[in-house]
């Protein structure tokens, strides 16, 4: 070892040398600024304060404000319209007095009068889904906005209030001061949109054949806007793509609805045993002691017969919420439930299901179980969940997430049958979802801002989930095969890194200004991540600081920077290269090896030598004994260098041997008989290890991987001298596809002719 490390120090040295022989050579360039990815984030980045801290915790000044309701909700089943009245109380912890309060309007995005159909240019379309088209042209737009009755205070005195689109701003007589509260009312009512036709978050499913409806219902309430040290108001318009920002708080909610209906819904059932049957009750109890099996408490024979009739009574639910940030529900007397529990933490959650027959076997059979499976993953990766359930719903066309309550897609084809995608469709969709309880309903980043913060984290955290979802229901997928995840492997992501640039926005760009919001919000930062885990990282540390972010921030508001702080602060790892090129840029990766030269040992000067010497007034009797590598084929290559040790071909080297190695050392020595220098080029903009895969004569192979630090002073190419003892025959980089490489074709020495990860998947797209 101490023989290889000589050398390498003199090929360094000289190296140098002949570096600033070239650069005094050229005309002088005029200067720059830093371009390098591996330039500290200074100037991306806010300025720590007492609020976050630079280590990405919250600072000892970090506030959040509360938002309590308590709200009366009736669903009129027969017109499909819903009212509700509601009593806010607001707490303004900020050290700011506020002269109004926000207060978001969403449903207003479905209203006559909304602009967010008029915000997109564009053409004719090649093809129109049916439902789109019908209802662009043939129908009448649908009104699904809000109609406000009322805002009053608390003694019920009319107060002003001001409707701009989708926000509301509430004109309070006086300022609410610092650590003052405030409570108001308001009452309201609008038309449920049929979420199968305009793709609505929130609404109903009609079923012709027996005239009933399943709603699942979200967004249905005025809700205060986020006020925050970061933002101060966070009142930016619901535009359709970017979600919710919301500010915890504790909700009573009073739901009226046929009394033959199934209800399920954020939050504990304080009147169980009134809305409950005896038999019901004792299914529950049943369930609330089965952890393998979900235990059914409505059950496909009874929803059949309920279907047939139209209850004209109504049923109240009662639910207390406690630290949520926002409030859905679900009800039908289509719903087939199921529940099972699940420990966490020591305690016992249940998993539970609502779903029409429509639904089955698939859902009777997994979704449930995908639920449960989903709470022990995410708990072991971040914290143990908190609530006492976590609810899937059945919801055509749909995926979207509340707290404890979600809806999912997939359903069978008319006879029961079904594909493996709308298996794993199922399955998939029901864990991301699910899994949004933790992002970002617990760890309460801004959606309307950064989509990523939650999308991003959670088809992250749902590429593990279902690895450990195939690992643990093994009879679910075929044998010797992982779970096929459709986000999360990096050669996923590469159609999209490679696409059109005018059409890829960075990861950390405002939802509504994204082309492609999947790849970008959702696949995009999954795979970065996924990358940043397996590759850059490693498992221990990055699984440390995730799971410390999650802890710092549930319950709470993050931003980015939190985020990309507390990764860096529990791991010790310098990231701001990554974030940069990631998140910052549209960059792609692309390293390929550039060109291979073998060299041999040598006793006399090399030609370039010889020209360096002369060139600086050198002669041979002023260096020191040095050891020279001549390139093959070269004129200072001699054919009896081959197959001979450095010692035999070097004197002094030999010399050098004897008079500072022992006999036993020299005998441990195993000289490499060949050298090469390796040159690696990076065409893509975002530094990556380098992952490489020597192969050699004698049938062995090794792989290295360098640091992504090995690009930091020349961000195009690099070269290193590899030394073996057998004849180096081969080199591929990026041997099993970790890094996202969007061009293969350059990745292998000798250069192989087979079509690139990007090429492959156009020519199965013209296949299909």
């Amino acid at each position: 070892m101490k023989f290889k490390y000589l050398l390498t120090a003199f090929f360094f040295a000289f190296a140098a040398l002949t570096w600033a022989q070239e650069e005094a050579e050229e005309a002088r360039k005029p200067g720059h600024t830093n371009q390098s990815k591996f330039r500290q984030l200074y100037q991306e980045f806010a300025t720590p304060n007492t609020y976050r801290s630079a280590s990405g915790t919250p600072g000892p000044d970090y506030y959040q404000q509360q938002a309590d309701y308590k709200m009366d909700i009736v669903l009129d089943d027969k017109n499909a319209r819903l009212y509700g009245e509601e009593s806010i109380t607001y707490h303004n912890n900020s050290p700011d007095d506020l002269e109004y309060l926000w207060v978001q309007l969403d449903q207003n995005v479905r209203s006559k009068d909304s602009k967010s159909p008029l915000r997109d240019g564009g053409g004719v379309p090649l093809a129109y889904r049916t439902s789109s088209f019908a209802g662009e042209y043939l129908t009448e737009p649908f009104d699904g906005g809000f109609n406000i009755e009322f805002v009053k205070d608390a003694q019920g005195r009319t107060l002003d209030y001001t409707i701009n689109q989708t926000m509301m701003r509430v004109n309070i007589p006086q300022a609410l001061k610092s650590g003052e509260k405030i409570s108001f009312s308001i009452k309201w009512w609008y038309n449920i949109p049929d979420h199968t036709v305009n793709r609505a978050r929130s609404g109903y499913e009609y079923f012709p054949k027996d005239g009933n409806r399943a709603y699942v219902i979200a967004q249905f309430f005025p809700r205060m806007a986020v006020y925050s040290d970061v933002e101060g108001w966070q009142n930016h318009q619901f535009w359709g793509s970017g979600e919710f920002a919301l500010p915890f708080g504790n909700y009573d909610v009073n739901i009226t609805v046929p009394a033959d209906h199934v209800l399920d819904a954020t939050g504990v059932l304080t009147n169980r045993k009134e809305v409950f049957s005896k038999t019901m009750m004792s299914r529950y109890e049943k369930a609330k002691k089965s952890y393998d099996e979900p235990v059914m408490i409505v059950t496909q024979e009874e929803v059949e017969a309920a279907e047939k009739g139209f209850s004209e009574k109504t049923k109240t639910w009662k639910f207390r919420a406690e630290n949520v940030r926002d409030y859905g529900f679900a009800t039908s007397r289509k719903f087939i439930w199921d529940m099972m529990a699940v420990k966490i933490g020591g305690k016992d959650v249940m998993a539970v299901s609502l779903y029409p027959k429509e639904g089955n076997p698939l859902w009777e059979d997994l979704s449930t179980k995908a639920v449960a499976s989903t709470l022990k993953s995410y708990s072991a990766h971040t914290f143990d969940y908190p609530y006492h359930k976590a609810i899937s719903v059945h919801a055509k066309n749909q995926g979207m997430e509340y707290p404890m309550i979600c809806w999912n897609y997939g359903r069978p084809n008319e006879d029961g049958s079904y594909s493996d995608r709308v298996k794993f469709g199922m399955i998939s969709v029901i864990i991301h979802e699910v899994g949004h309880n933790f992002f970002p309903m617990i760890v309460n980043s801004d959606e309307r801002q950064w989509g990523w913060m939650d999308e991003g984290l959670d088809t992250f955290m749902q590429y593990i989930a279902e690895q450990e979802f195939g690992e643990t229901y093994g009879d679910v997928i075929a044998p010797n095969e992982k779970y096929p995840s459709r986000r999360g492997d990096p050669a996923k992501i590469v159609p999209y890194m490679s696409g059109d640039q005018d059409y890829i926005s960075p990861i950390m760009s405002n939802p509504e200004n994204v082309y492609n919001l999947g790849p970008n919000a959702y696949g995009k930062p999954a795979t970065a991540l996924n990358i940043l885990r397996e590759t850059v990282m490693g498992r221990e540390l990055f699984d440390h600081a995730f799971k410390t972010y999650a802890e710092r921030w549930k319950f709470k508001h993050p931003t980015p920077e939190d985020f990309f702080r507390t990764m860096e602060d529990a791991s010790a790892v310098d990231l701001d290269w990554f974030w940069r090129s990631w998140f910052y840029t549209t960059d792609y990766v692309d390293i390929g090896v550039k060109g291979v030269k073998k060299y041999y040992v040598s006793d006399t000067p090399t030609a370039e030598m010889k020209e360096y010497m002369e060139t600086n007034g050198i002669t041979e009797a002023d260096l020191p004994p040095l050891v020279y590598l001549a390139e093959e084929d070269s004129e200072d290559f001699d054919p009896s260098m081959k197959g001979k040790s450095p010692s035999e071909t070097s004197q002094p080297l030999k010399e050098f041997m004897m008079d500072n190695m022992s006999v036993e050392e020299r005998a441990q020595v195993k000289e490499p008989k060949f050298f090469y220098e390796v040159t690696f080029d990076k065409p893509g903009g975002i530094p990556m290890p380098l992952i490489v895969e020597y192969a050699y004569a004698d049938g062995t192979k090794e792989t290295v991987t360098y640091p992504p630090e090995i690009w930091r002073k020349n961000d195009a190419e690099v070269s290193r001298v590899i030394s073996s003892q057998s004849e180096l025959v081969g080199i591929v980089v990026d041997p099993k596809m970790e890094t996202a490489d969007i061009d293969t074709q350059n990745n292998s020495w000798p250069k192989e002719d087979t079509p690139s990860e990007f090429q492959q998947f156009k020519e199965n797209i013209k296949g299909e």
